[in-house]
């Protein structure tokens, strides 16, 4: 979480002047990285390069930037030094009362002997909670029980102290903890009146404290002489509620003035951190030291403030817990303001909260919708128990309710499971292609329409009953493949928050250089890097966040923002085709083949393609936006260079980088070990097992993984399954034969292609695979040489290449809300359609040629 919101949080409201102006700061050094960055353009006039950035440019910057700071250094230690010395005061006053109230002791309780005759006239002439010196009129025991019970206690009058009103509950809760409750005007009659004389008294109070004495006396003898920090009676009891206050809101106060301390300290370290950062400057531990001996940051002031709080510990021990420090220290923090701790963002974790507080439903890493904007009504009918709404998604759900209730009683393919299998099919498809309900609880049908209508059936194709079916069912459900799939999710959980990702990108594209081309090329490369192993919902997040700089840098209007943007969407679509664990089309695509292929023959076809297709798109990014032109249309842009982190690796990033290669080197070489560990599933244990039992990961991270992606897959191999089972897919198989008829395989592709590439760019891409897969099963499967994995595999990867619109994948949808400083949107409609679109053609022409050779080579 950025400090800025840690400070709004954590400051006390009242100083709230007083502390750092962190985000004035904080803008006054974007400022200087503009005109910082003005600097290294080319001079249009003398075609000149400018010098300004040397080291009189930057010196000028840090002095300048260091005036700034002194100020707000000279405007902390001037409130710090008066508050200091106001509660130090504070501290000593409370301190002489106290020893003042030890020297009076219980004598101190004429304040409550008042036994005057003419009660009611006094009651009637004493302003309530005027103060009262000890010379005052003295008031009868009558009198004080009844303004004890009105809620009216008179204090002794000492120091600071005021009267107070309270209520006896609200005396008994605030010391509840401290003494045992007791109802103020019993305590006063048991104690002071003798049964029933409410008459003038002359007792004095002495002999009243005698008489409580011996009245507890003849209970249980006390152990020493009661002090008024430990006697129970009306007197002693108000003595130590006033000290309890005065005490508890001076602790409070000097636990505010420490943290208003620490907080501004962090805030001079962050923003000179800031500054270094973005400026490229080493003024940090240089301004930090002179912080460090500056009054509010000194060791000897912070044990100033240590020690009266220590103090007050000690005060409240004696004069309310009774000596119990342990006591004392608990109540007293439960007064204290408590800091609210923030803790740094990672992508993962900003997905994962986006999900939670509504904002996307991230059923699909590749297509579900993330950002729902409120559903617009088509139709209010007023009926008699309220108003009916009708919307475009209510209409889908009848729509697709009502085609599966007619397809269950029409007869459309032969067979009774069959036919019953394609009406749970055309549900799914409508409910998954329009999203009128979320798209994991589409999945959730599926498993319990095919038990209920007995859809399965088993190897002889004889109809499974239903506790036989269910069995299959969930065996199936949870295949190898989901292990595989929460494999991927360990690891880029760990990859995430071990700030590997970011650091190691970051240092890549350090090496980028300023030109606007290459700038452009490097950060497409690490956006489809990055969707191979932390999937291409968390990467175009994680890019999108490092090119903030640049973006702020860049002169208004300038082509290269938009540019970049949608370069990163389109290549973390292409990112999504290069592992199995990078989006779940590919895992949906690993468990249909038979036998499935390993990781090395995956990475043998889809590295080159996606490396090719990348470069192609960028050739199309350049030649239509020009990037590296000036918005004026005279010279080129220079970019701001990628700063590398500074931070070594720490062993727990060594660590987590050995156990991902591990892993990933024994999923390669799978087939080979395949005798050992049985299947990649297995494998995928090993990176949860390691994460978790060091500590990497904990159990909130493992409740954050993204199940709705998991129970989308599940439903799709049990539908998968189902189809098989049924007997729709020999269904299909009778009707493609006739299709494929007489055609080449090649042939085949180049008519498979399309028709994926259609229903991918306007449906999501998991659910696209889930649907396409099996009908590039059946193809295989009727063509000479049985080419099913190829089919399969050319199906899975150009599920990825449907990026022609904005809602085509969560890269598209992430870019098309990139917003810049006046928030304005970076694209519109016309970006994605002029560019997403040929780039959509030309990622598949790549997977249907080049693709398709590197498939025949490795043997499928």
């Amino acid at each position: 979480m950025r400090f800025s919101s840690s400070l709004k949080f954590n400051a006390v409201s009242e100083w709230w002047d007083e502390y750092i102006s962190y985000d004035a700061l904080k803008k006054h050094i974007y400022q200087l990285e503009k005109q910082q960055q003005r600097s290294l353009y080319t001079d249009l006039e003398s075609h000149e390069r400018s010098t300004l950035l040397g080291g009189q440019d930057a010196t000028k910057n840090d002095a300048m930037f260091v005036r700034l700071l002194d100020q707000e250094l000279k405007k902390v230690v001037a409130f710090y030094e008066q508050k200091e010395k106001e509660l130090l005061e504070e501290l000593e006053t409370l301190e002489k009362d106290v020893l003042k109230m030890d020297d009076i002791g219980l004598g101190g309780g004429y304040h409550y002997e008042d036994y005057a005759d003419d009660y009611d006239e006094e009651e009637d002439d004493d302003s309530i909670g005027s103060p009262r010196s000890p010379d005052d009129t003295r008031r009868s025991p009558s009198r004080h029980r009844k303004s004890s019970s009105a809620g009216r206690v008179r204090r002794p009058t000492l120091g600071a102290s005021t009267s107070t009103d309270l209520s006896p509950a609200q005396h008994r809760q605030s010391v509840s903890s401290i003494d045992e409750p007791r109802d103020l005007e019993a305590s006063y009659t048991s104690n002071k009146v003798s049964r029933g004389t409410l008459g003038k008294l002359n007792t004095k109070f002495n002999t009243l404290r005698d008489s409580l004495i011996s009245s507890q006396s003849a209970v249980e003898p006390p152990a020493t002489e009661p002090t008024v920090w430990t006697a129970d009676f009306s007197y002693a009891y108000d003595t130590r509620l006033l000290f309890k206050r005065r005490i508890t809101n001076l602790y409070v106060s000097f636990t505010n003035l420490k943290s208003y301390v620490e907080i501004n300290h962090s805030g001079f370290r962050k923003i000179t951190k800031k500054y270094d950062k973005v400026i490229y400057s080493e003024l940090k531990d240089q301004y930090m030291q002179k912080v460090d001996v500056t009054l509010p940051f000194t060791q000897a002031a912070k044990d100033r403030i240590n020690d009266s709080i220590n103090r007050l510990v000690e005060l409240y021990t004696k004069c309310v817990a009774r000596g119990d420090k342990a006591t004392a220290l608990h109540q007293l923090r439960l007064h204290q303001r408590e800091n609210i701790a923030w803790e740094r963002d990672t992508v993962w974790r900003q997905m994962i909260g986006r999900e939670r507080r509504g904002e996307g439903d991230m059923e699909d890493t590749a297509g579900a919708t993330l950002i729902h904007e409120p559903e617009p009504t088509i139709v209010d009918i007023p009926t008699p128990i309220g108003i009916f709404t009708i919307t475009r998604r209510r209409i889908f759900k009848v729509v697709a309710l009502a085609i599966f209730i007619l397809l269950l009683n029409i007869q459309i393919v032969p067979g009774v499971e069959a036919n019953r299998c394609f009406a749970i099919l055309s549900f799914c498809t409508i409910l998954w292609a329009t999203e009128a309900i979320p798209l994991f609880i589409t999945s959730m049908f599926v498993p319990l329409l095919l038990v209920i209508f007995r859809v399965i059936r088993d190897a002889d194709g004889v109809q499974m009953s239903p506790p036989e079916a269910t069995k299959y069912v969930f065996s199936i459900m949870f295949s190898p493949t989901i292990m595989l799939l929460i494999g991927g999710f360990t690891i880029a959980s760990a990859l995430s928050k071990t700030n590997i990702d970011r650091v190691l990108i970051t240092r890549i594209l350090s090496l980028a250089g300023t030109r606007p081309s290459t700038v452009l090329l490097t950060f497409m490369a690490v956006s489809c890097f990055a969707s191979m192993w932390i999937s291409n919902v968390a990467a175009p997040t994680l890019c999108f966040t490092l090119i903030r700089p640049i973006l702020r840098t860049l002169p208004p209007k300038s082509a290269f923002g938009p540019c970049l943007i949608l370069a990163i969407a389109l290549a973390a679509n292409i990112g999504g085709q290069s592992s199995p664990i990078s989006s779940p089309q590919n895992l949906i695509a690993l468990a249909a083949m038979d036998p499935k292929i390993d990781w090395a023959s995956w990475f043998a076809v889809a590295l080159p393609v996606s490396a090719v297709s990348i470069i192609l798109i960028w050739w199309l990014l350049l030649v239509s936006y020009k990037p590296a032109r000036s918005p004026d249309g005279e010279g080129d842009i220079e970019i701001k260079a990628i700063r590398p982190t500074k931070e070594p690796f720490t062993v727990k990033q060594y660590w987590v980088i050995f156990v991902c290669l591990f892993t990933i080197g024994l999923w390669c070489i799978e087939h080979t070990i395949e005798e050992y560990v049985g299947d990649m599933g297995v494998i995928a244990l090993i990176p949860v097992v390691l994460f978790f039992s060091t500590n990497v990961l904990k159990k909130d991270d493992f409740e954050r993984f993204m199940w709705t992606i998991v129970f989308l897959a599940m439903g799709g191999i049990a539908l998968g399954k189902g189809v098989m089972s049924s007997g729709l897919l020999d269904v299909l198989d009778g009707a493609i034969r006739d299709l494929v008829e007489g055609l080449s395989l090649y042939s085949v592709v180049m008519i498979l292609s399309p028709i994926v590439l259609i229903v991918s760019t306007f449906i999501s891409h998991t659910i696209a695979s889930v649907l396409l897969v099996p009908i590039a099963q059946a193809v295989g499967q009727n063509l000479p040489g049985n080419p099913t994995n190829l089919l399969i595999f050319i199906t899975a990867l150009i599920c990825s290449a449907g990026m022609g619109m904005p809602v085509s994948g969560f890269p598209n949808q992430t870019a098309a809300t990139q917003e810049d400083e006046l928030g304005e949107l970076y694209l519109n409609n016309v970006d994605f359609l002029k560019n997403g679109v040929p780039a959509s053609i030309i990622a598949t022409l790549v997977v249907s040629t080049l693709g398709f050779v590197l498939m025949k080579v490795i043997g499928l």
